[in-house]
């Protein structure tokens, strides 16, 4: 499957500054599409389009996701400046610019940015066919290098890059090929090496859709094939590889590796570049989770009190810069129930996860965390009614079997902890904990 090149331009015949017709159906036939298939692209444009809804949206998906993209500014046509500045401020690399020379004179904001430009007979048709259309293949092959060539991320330092803010959603919002989409969502249920058998039929995942490369790494990762996830991310195209949220998926499969210090480094440079986020907090927070329960293993137990004490702060900072997202809140609160004695915060922040969970469950999407946080709070706050009806809620919106193992692992912190205080199972946490633990092996 050759990577799609995304191709801006005007349709049919449309007239110059000076009064001159250009046919672009026949730029398109002639020139640009041969040099997309040449340099090893397969172009697609906006009136090619077969997926059906608002037009809008498929030319906004495919600006985001296609890895190339060509933009003729012949006649400076307005819808494809537009398209332009979406595609500059959302890729950094990879976008060809083209203009028939001497039709025209292009606006001053793009008159220097580098461009290609091809010729034209008196009936707006090429007139050098064969000289300029290798003259694109060869550009089109050199932006594979992926020198950044947007303005915005040229000029403008730290100029963001694509974030998604939830990756469990992110599958279904991409459109791609349905019957690669069925592939991996059968071969999630397979196992590792079903998922491996889609990946080796993609190629070159440097040049796969961007759509198809994310559904792979998270499909890695529903399978835990975490060492998958590292290898895959190391072979993506370098603007993916640097968004956000490869980075963090990356950081999570280290971690789950054993390999916690590299993972930190991740998490903690994308704090220091971009900020805070309720994402990437709440998987340092995780880091430091791990790395209190291995000290805790090894009896290093004053080193596994100030670790305890980073995870709760990461989590909490995690919960702060996003009231919205409870994941973090509830590992803090967790943790908090962990600490002898007691951190005192804990009180006050069960009280505000209550109101942000429920929010989020009446908003009428709900998904496994949600219900996932009704339970352990139920737990927290010992609460046997609302705690077995929020189980049963979280399995029936369970996802993926490394969902319900995460609550799983806080429960029996939780046990644990009570067990060593000496108090009374209210709660019934042995059986919440059967019953994700049977639901884990289901997938």
């Amino acid at each position: 499957m050759p990577p799609l090149c995304f191709v801006l331009m005007p349709f049919g015949r449309k007239p110059a500054s000076d009064g001159r017709w250009v046919d672009f159906d026949a730029v398109y036939q002639q020139l640009i599409a041969p040099a997309v298939r040449a340099a090893g692209l397969e172009p697609l444009r906006a009136d090619e389009e077969q997926v059906g809804g608002v037009i809008h949206k498929a030319m906004f998906e495919r600006l985001i996701l296609c890895e190339f993209a060509v933009a003729d500014l012949t006649t400076a046509n307005a819808n494809v400046f537009y398209e332009l500045g979406v595609r500059h401020a959302l890729r950094p690399a990879a976008t060809q610019l083209l203009f028939a020379d001497g039709w025209g004179q292009l606006p001053f904001d793009v008159g220097l940015l580098r461009g290609l430009p091809y010729r034209l007979g008196l009936d707006g048709r090429p007139s050098h066919q064969a000289e300029d259309c290798s003259a694109l293949t060869v550009k089109l092959q050199a932006a594979r290098q992926d020198l950044a060539d947007s303005p915005l991320f040229q000029l403008v330092e730290g100029f963001p890059d694509i974030q998604h803010l939830k990756t469990d959603i992110f599958r279904d919002r991409v459109r791609y090929a349905e019957d690669l989409k069925a592939q991996l969502a059968k071969a999630r249920k397979q196992g590792a090496e079903a998922v491996v058998s889609v990946e080796a039929a993609l190629g070159d995942v440097a040049l796969a859709e961007a759509g198809v490369v994310i559904d792979l790494m998270l499909s890695y990762r529903a399978v835990s094939a975490w060492q998958r996830v590292v290898d895959l991310v190391a072979r993506m195209a370098p603007p993916l590889a640097a968004t956000v949220m490869v980075r963090e998926q990356l950081a999570m499969a280290l971690n789950r590796l054993g390999r916690g210090e590299e993972a930190e480094h991740i998490l903690t440079e994308l704090i220091r570049e971009r900020g805070a986020s309720s994402e990437t907090c709440g998987l340092l927070g995780r880091v430091y989770k791990d790395r209190w329960q291995a000290a805790l293993k090894a009896g290093h137990n004053a080193r596994a009190q100030g670790v305890l004490k980073q995870a709760i702060d990461a989590y909490l900072r995690g919960f702060e810069s996003d009231w919205r997202d409870t994941y973090p809140g509830i590992n803090a609160v967790t943790l908090m129930e962990l600490k002898s004695p007691r951190d005192p915060r804990q009180a006050d922040l069960l009280a505000v996860m209550r109101y942000a969970v429920e929010r989020r469950i009446s908003s009428g999407q709900p998904d496994y965390w949600d219900y996932a946080t009704r339970l352990e709070l139920a737990v927290l706050a010992n609460q046997p009614d609302i705690a077995h009806q929020a189980l049963s809620d979280a399995l029936a919106h369970l996802r993926e079997g490394w969902e319900a193992a995460t609550t799983t692992n806080n429960l029996r912190l939780i046990q644990q902890a009570r067990q060593k205080r000496g108090e009374q199972d209210e709660i019934g946490l042995g059986e919440l904990i059967a019953e994700l633990d049977s639901a884990c092996q289901e997938f």
